[in-house]
């Protein structure tokens, strides 16, 4: 009897044992898959902006007592669907500087009017000492641009274009004059408006 009792014994606790093993398992693949379900919904918001990282040079500030090094990074932000930005970021470590170049892109983004996969027409873009020329492209050239102009008609969702930088070769400033020759850009219904005329007779 007392053989018997023990083992009675034993196989109780086990049984128990294996309940709660179970319980614990589909608690956890429940858990589980709720978090991989918000992870996934957070990912598609954030996949929606592409970032790309144009430069980041170290800077130095003379101060009393020395000099004080931290990082600039310049970072363009964009969709692919038409809006683009640009942003500077100063911080101390690049991952900061970084960060702080993201949220100034978003402050400052810009609608860019597209005719298919190109631009609607020619343009030049200025800024400081920075020219540059972009102009529409037949189907299936590219993006014949580069360094940051590059960089930036990918983000606004560029697809065929021809860019040529006629100034300064600085990274800022030819993204900052690409942002501004895509800020320039008109469709065709708004330049047929300010004319006062018709798109049939603007094509004419």
């Amino acid at each position: 009897m007392d053989k018997e009792e023990k083992v009675s014994g034993f196989e109780e606790p086990a049984a128990q044992a294996g309940d709660g093993v179970r319980r614990g398992r589909r608690t956890t693949s429940r858990e589980s898959n709720r978090r991989t379900a918000d992870e996934t919904r957070r990912d598609r918001v954030e996949s929606e902006w592409e970032e790309k990282i144009i430069q980041v040079r170290r800077v130095t500030k003379v101060v009393k007592g020395g000099k004080k090094l931290s990082f600039r990074a310049v970072v363009a932000v964009g969709n692919g669907k038409g809006q683009v930005g640009i942003g500077v970021g100063k911080a101390a470590e690049v991952i900061s500087a970084i960060q702080k170049g993201v949220v100034d892109a978003k402050k400052s983004l810009v609608s860019v009017p597209l005719v298919g996969t190109t631009i609607p027409h020619q343009i030049v873009g200025k800024t400081g000492s920075s020219r540059i020329l972009l102009k529409p492209a037949a189907k299936g050239t590219g993006v014949i641009a580069g360094g940051a102009a590059r960089a930036i008609l990918e983000l606004a969702g560029v697809g065929d274009v021809l860019s040529k930088s006629l100034g300064s070769r600085s990274p800022l400033n030819v993204a900052r004059a690409t942002v501004d020759g895509l800020k320039g850009l008109r469709t065709f219904e708004e330049a047929a408006r300010l004319r006062g005329i018709s798109i049939r007779q603007l094509f004419a």
